[in-house]
């Protein structure tokens, strides 16, 4: 399902891809133009979530059966959805999330080795089917980005294995629904990557509120 008002964009990618770099560029040039933004991210941006966040990322969690990691984080987008996103959605406002379905499907599903059309049941049933009407999808090669992190928490300390099937994950996603997605080699300057985005959300104002 897509919203038919607001405007609903997300942004993926692999670890240190400049993923919150990017959304808080373009909800900065979308406020200065006028249009009612909601900056958000997954997993963690209800009370609800935070704690589901603390148990999915720390590293004293250890291991979780792969279904009880994706059940938690399909538990953190519903509330999400529910509570953050649709209501700004239905009152026009352009909301740009730091992660969102893909994820799940490209780390719990392609990164674990699960079979990606069953998670995408449960995380399409927990977040309604809402769909973005675009996600940018900011490709780097593992290596690149993990080497941003001194510290590293229990997903981005998983194996260089693990993070390549994430990154094939996203990539097959987006080669799936081109119309629907926006990728960009992470590599690039960020005002580069920005303006790209911007140029491809703009095409979506008209249903958005100012």
């Amino acid at each position: 399902m897509h919203t038919t008002t607001g405007v609903f964009v997300c942004f993926e990618g692999g670890e240190g891809a400049g993923k919150s770099t990017q959304a808080r560029a373009l909800a900065a040039s979308l406020t200065e133009r006028g249009f009612h933004t909601l900056l958000t991210f997954e997993p963690g941006d209800t009370a609800v979530g935070k704690e589901i966040r603390r148990i999915v990322l720390d590293p004293a969690t250890g291991e979780l059966s792969h279904l009880t990691e994706v059940l938690l984080y399909a538990a953190d987008k519903a509330e999400h959805v529910d509570t953050v996103v649709l209501p700004a959605l239905a009152r026009g406002e352009v909301v740009i999330t730091d992660r969102y379905v893909d994820s799940i499907l490209a780390y719990q599903g392609a990164g674990r080795t699960l079979a990606v059309d069953e998670v995408a049941r449960v995380a399409r049933w927990a977040t309604r089917d809402l769909r973005p009407h675009l996600t940018v999808v900011l490709d780097l090669e593992p290596e690149h980005g993990l080497g941003r992190f001194d510290e590293r928490d229990r997903i981005e300390g998983e194996s260089p294995e693990f993070h390549d099937r994430v990154r094939e994950g996203f990539l097959a996603l987006a080669a799936a629904d081109p119309d629907h997605y926006l990728v960009l080699d992470a590599r690039r300057p960020a005002d580069e990557i920005a303006g790209a985005v911007l140029s491809r959300v703009e095409p979506l104002l008209g249903q958005a509120v100012r």
